[in-house]
């Protein structure tokens, strides 16, 4: 009677940004609260808090800024904005503009031939949802409200809505998660391996006291963001230098650290 054949088992997924096994399963909430604290106390200590605005654009010129951003360098995007403004007398004429126009004015963004169309379609959904090119109104509204009412634009994202809340003269309380945030928020188990970034947005500020304000949600954004900007990298990230080593599932497994 012939043996049955063997089957070789499945590899695990590889960690986020790294070819090794992931980490452990995510801890209870109670933990995983616990250790984002934590985490929040050591990046403060590391980078500064609190941390200032980088602008203060008005609720319409940061929904616009956030809309060029994306998958686009930060220099790239700002230059694109500021052709965008030098072109047009305002976003009434970047509305109605012929698109090839608009599209002409954020060259330096990617997809420009996509994101000229798209900026025009939620200019248009504004006007006829509000009468008027202004998003005031938002400042005015309960924050679960106002998160919905921009969530309902065309094309407009979770990290969009953060972003417009948070980094407009809104400054209301919102986490913007970015793709270095999203990393580091996984590599240190805050949120599952596989959770992708736009339903990142609402289990990562679920972590945060319900007690700290604006400015507080904000520092976590920028502390998370800067530290895998400079530490925590795609590829080949720094562990060994890094202030999270110790609380960190996957750092430990790439340094051979003992456990906490």
């Amino acid at each position: 009677m012939p043996l049955p054949r063997r089957v070789a088992p499945t590899p695990p997924p590889p960690l986020p940004g790294l070819g090794a096994a992931p980490p452990p399963p995510a801890a209870p909430d109670a933990d995983r609260r616990e250790l984002a604290l934590t985490v929040h106390r050591r990046l403060c200590g590391e980078y500064g808090c609190p941390i200032d605005y980088f602008h203060a654009l008005a609720p319409l010129d940061e929904l616009v800024s956030s809309l060029l951003s994306h998958r686009t360098r930060n220099r790239d995007s700002h230059r694109a904005y500021e052709s965008l403004r030098a072109a047009f007398p305002d976003w009434a004429a970047v509305r109605d503009a012929p698109v090839a126009e608009v599209e002409r004015a954020i060259a330096g963004v990617t997809w420009p031939e996509a994101k000229a169309p798209a900026l025009q379609r939620v200019l248009r959904t504004i006007t006829e949802r509000r009468g008027a090119l202004d998003l005031s109104h938002l400042a005015t509204l309960p924050a679960a409200e106002a998160e919905a009412w921009l969530a309902a634009l065309p094309g407009v994202g979770p990290k969009t809505v953060a972003a417009v809340l948070s980094f407009s003269t809104l400054r209301r309380r919102a986490l913007p998660v970015d793709s270095h945030h999203h990393r580091v928020a996984q590599r240190l188990g805050l949120i599952p391996a596989s959770c992708a970034v736009g339903p990142s947005h609402a289990r990562l500020l679920a972590l945060l006291p319900e007690a700290w304000d604006a400015q507080q949600v904000y520092d976590n954004h920028q502390v998370m963001m800067r530290h895998g900007q400079r530490c925590c990298f795609f590829r080949n990230p720094a562990c060994a230098r890094c202030v999270l080593l110790d609380l960190c599932p996957t750092g430990r497994a790439r340094t051979g650290a003992p456990p906490p």
